[in-house]
């Protein structure tokens, strides 16, 4: 299947040389990925469950890698248990696998450069390193409407003495062998970039649109012991500038590799380091207010735009709730729900410089009980069982939406501007 070139721009400067012809910048479009919130705005309970055992899973794996890259892990943090989905809410999700698909995965072009070239819909995740695609021996069912990598199609495929695999909330794996090949993501491309195959998907993804995995993290917490694509094709020297921008909104967003775009934000981007060791896109110093009161601060930031939900310590988050009357915690659904008809005081998160700002609708998950209801996006780690551990936040794409958002391997930093 060949691109459809409409729904990329580039930016590459005309050059004699391959590398040269490649060194610039590139915008993906995303497209809308499955939402926490229904088109009639209430809360998809059921997706909400299965996202937060999805996101402690990812993030129990990625401490799991971290550990065995760098041979310890942070003080205080520690590798908790597998997440399990609640057996009602999987069989209600996989009725869903018989029913047509309406929303759409983040898009990115992913290819092959000597012989194949294919769109394939996958997410883009700054909280995970690792890229994988279905390989074209996969009979499980949810391999069926994939697009599928085949090695043999490749003079320049190489396969690897090692394998790849993920533990899923139901016990099955994504699984399969390493290869490695030449891939270019929107025209930028890197030699010899280390990714798998997969042969097997569980049935937990069959009702899901996206093709593989496009991990932006660093390479501490790779699953695969290997550079994920940015830095293979920044260290190939592949971009103008070795940073990627999101740009997260109802519509239009997109993923600006080797570039910021100034059309997305105002004013100057505020830069926070970043400290690759730990494999995260992981900031300092930071601090969140509700309203006028400053609930928490000094504490450390990791930025994933592969999760929705918002994690913080309980202390922090019960205090920040205890500022929205009538709020309350559900145990089922480990979220905080607080009447409607509140009006709540503005969310904002600092790292000692600008208030980042959350809107009413980013800090609003859904409805429930007839609209009376509303789920707030930030939740306590402990109760949802994420092992990252101390005073450590998790911020997902509800914070992001409302901010332009800029990871630099340049300066080992993570940049926040407000939208234009």
């Amino acid at each position: 299947m060949l691109p459809n070139a409409s729904l990329f721009t580039f930016c590459l400067p005309t050059a004699a040389t391959p590398l040269e012809q490649q060194q610039g910048c590139s915008s993906i479009p995303l497209r809308k990925r499955a939402s926490l919130t229904k088109p009639d705005g209430t809360l998809d309970i059921d997706q909400a469950i299965a996202q937060n055992v999805a996101t402690i899973n990812k993030h129990r794996q990625n401490l799991l890698n971290l550990q065995r890259n760098t041979g310890s892990l942070p003080q205080g943090w520690e590798i908790k248990p597998v997440a399990v989905l609640p057996s009602n809410v999987e069989a209600r999700l996989n009725k869903r696998h018989i029913e047509p698909l309406t929303e759409e995965s983040d898009g990115l072009l992913w290819a092959d450069q000597s012989r194949l070239e294919y769109l394939i819909h996958g997410i883009l995740s700054a909280g995970s390193s690792d890229l994988w695609v279905p390989l074209s021996s996969c009979t499980d069912p949810a391999c069926d409407s994939r697009q599928k990598y085949n090695a043999s199609q490749s003079s320049t495929s190489a396969k690897q003495y090692s394998t790849f695999s993920l533990q899923y909330a139901d016990n099955s794996t994504v699984s399969g062998p390493i290869y490695k090949d030449t891939v270019t993501v929107a025209g930028v491309t890197a030699i010899n970039q280390t990714f798998s195959a997969v042969t097997a998907l569980p049935a937990t993804l069959a009702n899901s649109n996206r093709d593989g995995m496009f991990g932006l993290a660093f390479p501490a917490i790779s699953n695969m012991s290997a550079d994920p694509f940015f830095v293979t094709a920044a260290s190939q020297g592949a971009f103008r500038t070795n940073e990627f921008g999101f740009y997260l909104a109802p519509s239009g967003s997109e993923l600006d590799l080797g570039r910021v775009n100034s059309n997305r934000y105002s004013g100057s981007i505020e830069y926070q380091n970043a400290d690759p060791s730990t494999g995260f896109w992981q900031i300092t110093g930071g601090s969140i207010s509700i309203g006028d009161t400053v609930v928490a601060s000094g504490f450390g930031t990791i930025i994933d735009s592969g999760s929705t939900i918002i994690y913080g310590p309980q202390a922090a988050v019960e205090q920040l709730y205890s500022n929205i009357p009538g709020a309350t915690y559900n145990s089922t659904m480990k979220l905080y729900l607080f009447p409607c008809s509140e009006n709540v005081p503005q969310v904002s998160f600092s790292w000692g410089g600008s208030a980042f700002a959350m809107s009413a609708e980013t800090f609003n998950l859904g409805t429930i009980d007839n609209g009376s209801t509303c789920a707030g996006t930030l939740v306590t780690k402990e109760s949802a069982g994420l092992s990252l551990g101390g005073d450590v936040w998790l911020l997902g794409d509800s914070f992001m939406r409302n901010v332009y958002s800029v990871f630099s391997i340049e300066k080992n930093a993570v940049g926040f501007a407000n939208l234009a």
